[in-house]
């Protein structure tokens, strides 16, 4: 594979001392960096901050950088460097994927076929299309999706590797398959799931979050050789004609140099984030009118959600974070607004009283392990006293 030309520091390199990293951190959707990813970003500073477009030494220094570190984040896709393109967030990535997809087939129609729990910038573009169903754990229906590609005007089809926020994973190769027989092209939402889970080769256009594998929160947009993909008006300048100016180049360093540490560990490092997630829904399970919700075994390794009846979501989250852990509630694709989830009112379940955890990897946050336990040992309490500050205590 492909290595970055920014080195950090020695004093970095035994990748202790994660700059920035939380006390109690169990919720990686947006986490620290990588600590080798952040001392590349701090080394590319002084060599990679130049315009990459730009003729003059430190542009083409820049331009070379960024090259090679495409090639690293291509490999980490499965697709080639030229297929490849970077964006400023997973949302942009999402947004333009499929809006290039839904111009050059605006002849066929317009409609995206999207199941409820895709992610809420991909259900504000899917128009009409018909919704697959899902079942009470969140797992798109494959018949269901395939009935919905024949339907009329249909321009294209988006499915998660895996859902965000309940982690179940879905049947890619079984929609995929129902995709080429339709001849609707389909884009593949892996922007939970690469570097944690094995990723399928599979999708006309690939969308994936730096983020999940420790690096900055980049959008990595993959277009695949012979896809009909198009933005309306003239082709933009960089990115392969799929944005205005290029990205700056020391995050994309950043990322590059997260995946080059992260993939070696990733199989080991799921192993052991799918046992403490098992500890988590566990304890969980045991305090009353506590559901965990997603599939029970057929999911990310390193994510979880349960709701508590009779208790606020928001509340829950704040009390968690005095006893110095950070966890999430809410939908995990509008988290800052603490909005309520989308994905589990879908799956008919409580909506209001949720928590969400989604483990950052070992190299991000050594703690890890102990920081399961204190939850564990802190939830009952913590939802009991929650309730008696609600007044729904004995209800």
């Amino acid at each position: 594979m492909a290595h970055t030309s920014v080195e950090p520091s020695r004093s970095d390199a035994d990748g202790t001392g994660a700059p920035g990293a939380a006390a109690g951190l169990l919720d990686a959707t947006r986490g620290p960096l990588h600590p080798l990813a952040a001392a590349t970003l701090a080394a590319a500073l002084d060599v990679g901050w130049a315009d990459p477009a730009a003729r003059h030494a430190p542009g083409r220094r820049a331009r070379s950088l960024l090259d090679t570190a495409r090639e690293v984040l291509a490999t980490a896709m499965g697709v080639r460097p030229e297929e490849l393109s970077v964006h400023a967030s997973a949302e942009e990535a999402l947004a333009l994927g499929l809006d290039g997809l839904r111009h050059a087939r605006r002849r066929s129609g317009t409609a995206v076929v999207a199941a409820p729990v895709e992610r809420s910038v991909v259900l504000l573009r899917a128009g009409d299309g018909e919704q697959p169903s899902v079942s009470p754990s969140g797992r798109v229906d494959p018949g269901s999706f395939g009935r919905a590609l024949t339907g009329p005007g249909v321009a294209a089809a988006v499915l998660q590797t895996a859902n965000g926020e309940v982690g179940t994973r879905q049947p890619v190769d079984e929609v995929a398959a129902a995709a080429r027989a339709a001849g609707v092209p389909l884009l593949v939402d892996a922007t939970a799931s690469l570097g944690r889970d094995p990723l399928p080769r599979l999708g006309d256009v690939v969308v994936a979050d730096a983020a999940s594998f420790g690096g900055p929160p980049l959008g990595l947009l993959a277009v695949r050789a012979g896809t009909r993909w198009g933005l309306p008006g003239p082709r933009l300048p960089a990115e392969q004609g799929r944005a205005g100016a290029s990205p700056w180049v020391p995050l994309v360093l950043a990322a590059a140099e997260a995946w080059r540490q992260s993939e070696p560990a990733g199989a080991a490092d799921a192993g052991r984030a799918a046992a403490l997630v098992e500890r988590i829904r566990a304890t969980a399970a045991s305090v009353p009118d506590v559901e965990v919700v997603g599939d029970p075994t057929d999911r990310l390794p390193h994510v979880v959600t349960f709701s508590v009846l009779f208790a606020d979501g928001e509340v829950l989250v704040d009390e968690l974070a005095r006893h110095g852990l950070a966890v999430g509630s809410g939908s995990a694709c509008t988290s800052s607004a603490l909005r309520p989830s989308h994905v589990l009112a879908a799956l008919g379940v409580l909506t209001h009283g949720n928590v969400r955890v989604v483990l950052p990897t070992e190299a991000v946050a050594p703690a890890r392990a102990a920081d399961v336990e204190r939850l564990c040992a802190l939830l009952p309490g913590v939802v009991t006293d929650v309730r008696r500050r609600l007044g729904t205590l004995d209800l």
